[in-house]
């Protein structure tokens, strides 16, 4: 378990704005040496700025798309040369789609899969290695509070965020039993301002400023708090990390109604009723009535992750 950030080697995947930037500039201000990415290079290049002006002892910053798996594992590896080892590795890079099942693409599918489950496969195992051989070694996958129950219009991003849930917690037991001394932590964000949801995608027929107006409302921690909460949990060995009073309410709601729970999900979605009239010609034509909310725990660089 990690006990301080002081002079540690700290990996923030998605550094280039949002929870990923707050993560850096808060590892920056502990004095932490960091090594960044994110597929943004703008982006990148500011929170370096912001991180160097709070006093890293050393930053180096990669653009990176944490879906292509052979960049993920070349950069994993030369981030523990460069820096002679790593300690903290944050798998923060995600980004967002509304689209109801039978409206999704493939093509936005395999996109949003790509980044946000199979970026935080890719980082937890290219880093895996260089972490066991760390004296304070530790694991950050961020999932989301819908990776604890479905929201219409939300599958892919769900089905996601499920998996990160699942597979850090098999690697956080493999971790226990093999006496590896890893941490290893999930975080579960709730309602966060930052812009995943004006830089995600959407199926045609959504009305995207409502969606933002929507998020906007419901959105209550700032990204800095949630990047004091996650590292606090690290400091602390927490398994599961819940950022927002609505993490913790919905997390003790799901697991307490089970499907009774569903209609709150429908009312946090803004989806309170059918999405279009009963079947027919007529029908087949009409819009979504209704104005489903993205997830908002609020990624660096939602367009095209990293």
């Amino acid at each position: 378990m990690i006990r301080e950030f002081t002079g540690r080697v700290c990996v923030v995947t998605g550094a280039g704005s949002g929870i990923g930037r707050a993560l850096a500039c808060e590892l920056a201000a502990h004095g932490a040496r960091l090594a960044l990415a994110d597929v943004n290079a703008a982006g990148l290049d500011e929170t370096e700025a912001q991180a160097a002006r709070l006093g890293a002892r050393e930053i180096h910053c990669t653009v990176l798309d944490v879906a292509d798996r052979t960049a993920v594992l070349a950069w994993a590896d030369a981030t523990a040369e460069r820096f002679g080892g790593v300690d903290l590795v944050v798998n923060n890079a995600g980004v967002a789609l509304t689209a109801d099942v039978e409206e999704m693409s493939w093509d936005d599918f395999e996109w949003l899969m790509g980044i946000n489950f199979w970026g935080v496969a890719y980082g937890t195992k290219a880093f895996l290695p260089h972490l066991r051989r760390s004296s304070q070694g530790h694991l950050v996958n961020i999932s989301s509070v819908f990776g604890l129950f479905g929201v219409p219009s939300q599958s892919a991003y769900c089905a996601a965020k499920y998996a990160v849930r699942g597979f850090t917690e098999s690697v956080r037991q493999e971790m226990r039993l093999s006496g590896s001394g890893v941490g290893v932590t999930t975080v579960h964000p709730g309602g966060i301002k930052t812009d995943i949801v004006r830089n995600s995608r959407a199926a045609a027929g959504h009305d995207r400023d409502a969606v933002v107006a929507l998020h906007d409302a419901v959105s209550r921690t700032s990204a800095q708090r949630a990047a004091r909460i996650i590292l606090r949990g690290v400091l602390r060995g927490r398994a599961r990390v819940f950022v927002g009073a609505d993490a913790t309410v919905i997390d003790v709601g799901s697991r307490l109604l089970g499907s009774i729970f569903e209609p709150v999900a429908r009312l946090v979605s803004g989806r309170t009723g059918p999405t279009t009239s009963a079947p027919g010609p007529r029908a087949a034509s009409q819009p979504p009535a209704a104005v489903p909310v993205l997830p908002s725990d609020g990624y660096s660089d939602p367009v095209t992750g990293g």
